[in-house]
């Protein structure tokens, strides 16, 4: 089997020629694109199409345009004469055209409707993503101001520094002989007691 390869080996290297060897395929770059047999088309440009049509179909104004198509047509074949009519008395071409045109909506409608099922479907997702976001971030400020609650009921607040001085005061003031205490305030200290602290 290995004197098969080398033979191989050299009679392509031997005889053969750029133009007789077979094409590899180059792996670093992007095959080239395939021919297709059908008509290629956006299909966000035809969804877009579809629901326009959707949503005139939709409408009042729709609504009239075929009743006024109908009936002008009803009336044509009717009253003109034979040899202009083009549908006669059953309106069998009227049939096969409303047919037709049912056949045609339904699946323009269906294809609207699942469009708009996929943009209530992301706008659904976005809202709960946003509404997990406002939840995480009201309970975050939450227990923000109930740590700060529970801080500032630590701090001595100016109505309670207010009442304890005017405690003080009450009791300086009951005293019977008017006179403060030495000691009480930080300027009744003498100054040797400075010294000794030293």
């Amino acid at each position: 089997m290995a004197p098969e390869r080398e033979g191989t080996r050299e009679r392509v290297a031997s005889g053969a020629t750029a133009a007789t060897r077979a094409p590899r395929t180059r792996l670093d770059q992007p095959r080239p694109p395939r021919r297709r047999i059908l008509p290629e088309w956006d299909p966000e440009a035809f969804g877009r199409l579809s629901e326009r049509i959707a949503r005139f179909i939709g409408t009042g104004r729709f609504l009239v345009w075929m009743t006024v198509v109908i009936i002008v047509w009803v009336l044509w074949n009717i009253a003109a004469p034979s040899s202009l009519k083009f549908d006669e008395y059953p309106f069998i071409f009227l049939t096969l055209a409303l047919s037709l045109q049912a056949s045609y909506a339904a699946p323009l409608i269906l294809l609207a409707q699942n469009r708009q099922d996929d943009r209530d479907r992301v706008n659904l997702e976005q809202d709960r993503k946003q509404n997990e976001r406002s939840i995480a971030d009201t309970e975050y400020l939450t227990r923000e101001i109930a740590a700060l609650r529970i801080g500032l009921g630590e701090v001595a607040t100016r109505d309670w520094m207010r009442s304890e001085l005017q405690d003080l005061m009450k009791e300086l003031e009951e005293r019977p002989d008017g006179h403060r205490e030495p000691g009480v305030f930080p300027a009744d200290r003498s100054a040797g007691r400075d010294v000794d602290d030293r």
